[in-house]
């Protein structure tokens, strides 16, 4: 299981930049005929996003209770918003709903977050009298009006009427990790978190109603009594549409379930995940016997669910087994390793094409070749999972899902598999062919680099670059603003490097939107999870980014940043996600009242915090105030700073702490930003402030907790063992580990740190990474090397290697250059994975500057 946010309900709303479909905008020809009525007499109309909130205007909204929430299709979601409105303006009842078709079908798709799918109108009553009669008048009001079953609620009967215990005013405290979170009140008055979890909780000091027990009874029950001979191990996927399980049947053999809930987890065409499921079920009754397909055991229905129980092969998925052997990831391969890995990547092309022909040769085409559908076994024999969009050749069109870099658009029959076909066969030897969903032409645009660096014989891929080269018609639908020739090229044998950094920065600034009010810059999908302030992934990353490149300043953006966080409660304390990032950055453009502020009020959360991170947690708060008692000597946010530093000792010396090492089989957090590095790296600033030694020896203990988290490699790098591969990078892995233990060596003799530095720096050597960003991409490898090129001359070389291997990412945004955000399905501007931290790494790289990151020089 993976906790990156998946891509494809934010590449909805706008095909050049990460967006969410829960923003209200104006070019919505969706929006329901009720959204813009005014709000009937005696009551007022607000808007909040996207839901449209209609309340008494003598009515007093309880801080929270029993709300009532209801479920709908966007095909009926207009007849539902209806009878609700005229049932709550009838009986004075608080009611919000969502604006638009489009919103509801965003809310619905397979890949739209589980805790919100399926609400279209909730109900506020104001006592648990009110709470019944609502809701067995809605619940013959609405019968019969399908809706998918709400996951964080209780199912009043069978239809779409759902209750749930929660808030009703936005009220916040502090969550387990120090982070605010919507917030309940204990009856002795103590805010506690608002659990919103996708399943169906009761605080433990409410008692449900009398009337709730039929409905909890029915709950309990569900499913009880079913023949259901599968035991469930453990999750291997969720999604809106359902779950992906590794069980075990009562016969002992290893069964992989997927789950189908009724109307949820629609694709591009409408269809549900349990009309996919039924489908998928279908072809593998078709495709029985076929190597390489797993045979079917069951089709089983528990309740309202649906479980297609399919046999487990063997080996890895194919994106697994490319990460593991790779060669153009480790440091310096010979031409052998590179020959020898381009013949087993061909056998492993040859044995998937057979597998395709074969479902071709039954009539089905396959519909969703990529490598995470691949499962490939220790001796290179290969499988397919995942059938969902298989069907019969003649019905065969692209059907709303599917992998980007493997999809063709307008391909219909055996052509979307043949397609799929040409791209894995250069994905194997060069994968970025994500980014043809920025530029259709880029996978075709590879095959002659693919060829040269694996030495394969000329016109070796000739095949593959005539099939996926794009006519006219899919260029014609790129966006104007990608479409235009970059006034700065990189893919030259020495770039200028003056006009390529003005075109970095001219691409930020093209791309801000003030007058949105929930992000400046286009970043990543977590400013939608997080805020669009931070420093991470927000307007303070970006703007200090672009002041300390020498980019310039920009007022009217932070008089934007200002604003956004007048009102903090929503805001973390750490900071790269937070507030002490966000005051460190108002801090230097003149802003202390607004920083101290910020400081100060996320103090409460700091003492109840058990991160001890750089990124959010209290290695990064702790440098934030070392950091500001030294610019203005203030004794109380010294103080402080050293407080932590008791806090973050102990962490050293009990060598726990939560998030750095994760469960086992899926590695460590170890590096800069997630691990003991940051911590320290803040002993290291503390030892600056106080000359105590024992402040350097704590540093390098830190430093030495981290290397326990590192593995060897064979090219003889060490690198964080981050489960099913080794991480190299900024972030988390070894480039962060070598930038502190360089500096560490300065001030104290350590022959681990010594011995161990040449292998961390050699991690950082490969000339291809995935991502081109700063925290997890070939950006961050580069400001490492850059900023101990100094002291390591030997860095210096792979300086230059890095910088020529920019433009193999480097796309265009209105003429600018432009880098793509992690997972590469949109352009990203922010700090950790876009343009803004291109420009540190460039600082770091050709100015040798060791501080591209705060703190990181003394």
């Amino acid at each position: 299981m993976t906790s990156r946010p998946q891509p494809e309900a934010y590449c909805q709303a706008d095909p050049v930049f990460y967006d969410t479909g829960t923003r209200h905008s104006p070019d919505d020809t969706s929006v329901f005929d009720l959204t813009d009525v005014p709000a009937p007499p005696g009551w007022r109309r607000t808007e909040r996003g996207v839901w449209v909130v209609h309340t008494p205007e003598a009515h007093r909204m309880p801080a929270q209770g029993w709300k009532i929430h209801v479920s709908g299709l966007p095909d009926n979601a207009h007849r539902v918003i209806g009878l609700c409105w005229d049932h709550c303006v009838a009986h004075g009842l608080p009611f919000k709903f969502l604006r638009s078709r489009d919103v509801v079908t965003t809310h619905s798709l397979k890949y739209a977050p589980r805790s919100a799918s399926g609400k279209i109108v909730t109900v506020y009553p104001t006592d648990e009298r009110q709470l019944r009669e609502t809701a067995e008048a809605m619940a013959e009001l609405l019968d019969g009006i399908p809706g998918p079953y709400i996951l964080t609620d209780l199912r009043w009967g069978d239809g779409p009427v759902h209750i749930r215990y929660g808030g009703f005013v936005d009220r916040y405290c502090t969550g387990p990790d120090g982070a605010p979170v919507h917030a309940v009140e204990r009856p002795d008055g103590t805010l506690v978190p608002d659990d919103r979890r996708p399943v169906f909780t009761v605080p433990d000091w409410v008692e449900p109603p009398d009337f709730l027990a039929p409905h909890l009874d029915a709950r309990r029950a569900a499913g009880a009594g079913e023949d259901f001979p599968y035991q469930v191990e453990r999750a291997l996927h969720f999604s809106n549409g359902g779950g992906v399980y590794q069980a075990r049947h009562s016969d002992g053999r290893a069964t992989v379930l997927k789950e189908a809930r009724p109307h949820a987890g629609f694709d591009g065409r409408g269809r549900d995940a349990v009309t996919r499921l039924e489908r998928e079920r279908r072809a593998m009754r078709s495709l029985a016997g076929i190597p390489g397909v797993p045979e079917l055991h069951g089709y089983h229905r528990v309740w309202e669910h649906h479980f297609l129980a399919v046999q487990q092969m063997p080996g890895d998925t194919l994106q697994t087994w490319v990460a593991r052997h790779y060669p153009l990831t480790k440091a310096d391969p010979s031409d052998e390793q590179l020959a020898a890995y381009a013949r087993r990547a061909g056998a492993i092309a040859e044995r998937v094409t057979q597998v395709i022909e074969a479902v071709h040769a039954r009539g089905f085409v396959f519909g969703d070749l990529h490598p995470s559908n691949i499962l490939v076994d220790d001796q290179d024999r290969v499988a397919l999972v995942d059938f969902e969009l298989a069907v019969p050749e003649a019905e065969a069109e692209r059907l709303g899902l599917g992998d980007p870099g493997f999809s063709g658009p307008g391909l219909t029959g055996f052509a979307i598999d043949r397609y799929a076909l040409a791209a894995l066969r250069v994905w194997l030897l060069f994968p970025l062919t994500a980014l043809a969903e920025l530029d259709p032409g880029r996978t075709a645009s590879y095959t002659d680099l693919a060829q040269r660096r694996f030495g394969l014989a000329p016109g070796s891929l000739d095949e593959a670059r005539r099939t996926l080269t794009p006519g006219t018609d899919r260029l014609a639908k790129v966006p104007e603003s990608l479409r235009r020739s970059r006034s700065v090229l990189l893919d030259t044998p020495e770039p200028d490097w003056t006009p390529v950094r003005k075109s970095l920065a001219s691409a930020i600034l093209l791309s801000a939107t003030p007058e949105r009010e929930d992000r400046l810059f286009p970043g990543d999908i977590r400013q939608f999870h997080t805020n669009g302030s931070n420093f991470a992934h927000g307007a303070a990353g970006v703007l200090w980014a672009l002041h300390t490149t020498g980019a310039g300043r920009y007022p009217e953006h932070e008089e934007w940043l200002v604003r956004a966080v007048r009102d903090d409660r929503a805001l973390p304390p750490g900071f790269f996600d937070g507030a002490h990032g966000i005051a460190y950055v108002l801090d230097r453009f003149g802003r202390r009242d607004e920083a101290l502020r910020m400081m100060d009020g996320a103090g409460a959360a700091v003492d109840a915090m058990n991160d001890i991170s750089l990124y959010r947690g209290l290695a990064g708060i702790g440098l934030n105030l070392l950091d500001f008692a030294v610019r203005t000597g203030s004794a109380g946010h010294r103080q402080r700073a050293i407080a932590l530093g008791v806090r973050l000792g102990e962490a050293v010396e009990r060598g726990s702490a939560p998030g750095i090492a994760a469960d086992p089989g899926h590695g460590s957090r170890a590096g800069l930003l997630h691990g003991w590095s940051g911590v320290a790296l803040y002993f290291l600033r503390l030892h600056g402030v106080t000359e105590d030694s024992a402040h350097l020896k704590l540093a390098v203990r830190a430093l030495h907790r981290d290397l326990d988290l590192c593995v060897a490699s064979p090219d003889g790098s060490l690198q964080v063992d981050g489960g099913f591969r080794t991480l190299p990078y900024l972030g988390v892995g070894s480039a962060g580990i070598a930038v502190v233990a360089a500096e560490a060596l300065e001030h104290r003799p350590d022959e681990r740190l010594a011995r161990s530095l040449p292998a961390l720096l050699r991690a950082a050597r490969p000339e291809f990474t995935i991502e081109p960003h700063l925290f997890a991409g070939r950006a961050g490898l580069l400001a490492a090397l850059g900023a101990v090129s100094g002291r390591y001359p030997d860095a210096g070389r792979y300086v230059e290697q890095h910088l020529s291997r920019l433009h193999w990412h480097a796309l265009s945004y209105e003429g600018q250059v432009a880098f793509p955000g992690e997972q590469l399905r949109r352009l990203s501007m922010d700090l950790a994975t876009g343009n803004a931290g291109m420009l540190l790494a460039l600082s770091a790289a050709l100015d040798g500057r060791r501080d591209f990151l705060p703190f990181l020089a003394p």
